[in-house]
This record gives C-alpha cells, structure tokens and sequence, in this order.
C-alpha cells in the first residue's frame, strides 16, 4: 500500500436531518454528544490536510443539491438548525447525496476514495445501526478498512449503537476507538 493509502478521509453520515419521523426524538439527544466529538475530529482533519467527505441522505429531495439540502435541514426547526450551525460544511469539506442508507451505493464515492488515493476511512455520523452500519458493511466488501469512532456515532437508543459497533468488530475486524485517538494533536 503507498504511504497516501494510508491516509484515513473522514466521513460524516447523515448529520444534516429534520429529526421528523418516529425515534427522531430520541435519535437526536443521542447524536448531540456524538456530533461535537465530530466537529473535534473534523478540525483535525483539516488540520493535517486529510480529506472530510459529507454524504447524507437525500431525504426524497431528489432537486436539491448538497446546499440546498442543507439549507432545508436548517429551517427544518431547532433540531435541523442545531446540525447545521455545528456542522456546516466549508470549502475543504467534499459532498455527496446518497439515495439509500450506504453512503457507496450509487454514489461517487468509491471513484472518490479511489481519487484520493486512500483505502482507510473514519465513519462517523447517524444512525449508528443503519446509515453507519450498511456504508461499513458496503467498505469491507470492496477492501476498505474501516475505523469508527466508538464517540462519533448515535442511533436511536446507546444499547442499538452498542450492538451494532460489537458486530462490526466481530464480523469486519473495524477498529472502534474514541474519536480523540483518531489523528490525535
């Protein structure tokens, strides 16, 4: 592996959401804490120049670009707005929209990742035991490694993000450290 396939780019899952359907309540107070653990990781991407990918879900908004999703989300009300006034993506973040729960199917992010030339990425973002899940699953099968954080994901419920982490340790080998020992200063 060449030494820029070792570089890790950081995905951020589905942070940009209206928090409007059954659970998003409880989905929320649990990704609080989870998105300033990665807003933190995020600025140490930037800093060390590595690359940070939003992909979220297109919420059935198949006219909107990446902005004007974002946009929606935040006059969504306060839950929307809370994601995007700790998230907004800035001009070194790329964006993609994904269809479906795994950021890889039928996006662009395999020819991306393959641009960047990196074969490691750090999955952060909601829901930890769906969105997160399936984008893993979708990276060990095209030989990605795969890092996420154990602090950097929520689902609806601590003991679903439990599981779902303890599953893709024992199934995909996926490394599931704090977020602070990702890229640590």
């Amino acid at each position: 592996m060449s030494q820029t396939q070792d570089r890790p780019a950081l995905l951020i899952l589905d942070v940009f959401n209206t928090f409007d359907f059954p659970g998003g309540d409880a989905l929320y107070r649990h990704a609080l804490p989870a998105v300033d653990r990665i807003r933190r990781l995020r600025e140490r991407f930037h800093r060390k120049r590595l690359p940070v990918i939003f992909v979220n879900d297109l919420l059935g908004h198949w006219e909107y670009g990446f902005d004007q999703l974002v946009d929606h989300v935040a006059a969504s009300g306060p839950h929307g707005m809370s994601m995007v006034r700790a998230l907004k993506p800035d001009e070194r973040d790329l964006r993609l929209l994904k269809p479906r729960h795994s950021a890889f199917f039928e996006t662009a992010l395999p020819s991306l990742l393959h641009h960047l030339e990196t074969r490691q990425i750090v999955v952060t973002g909601i829901a930890g035991d769906s969105c997160v899940l399936c984008t893993v699953l979708d990276a060990y099968v095209r030989g990605f490694e795969a890092i996420v954080p154990t602090d950097a994901t929520a689902s609806q419920t601590v003991e679903r993000n439990d599981r779902v982490l303890a599953h893709l340790r024992e199934t995909c080998a996926v490394r599931t450290p704090a977020s602070a020992d990702v890229l640590p200063d």
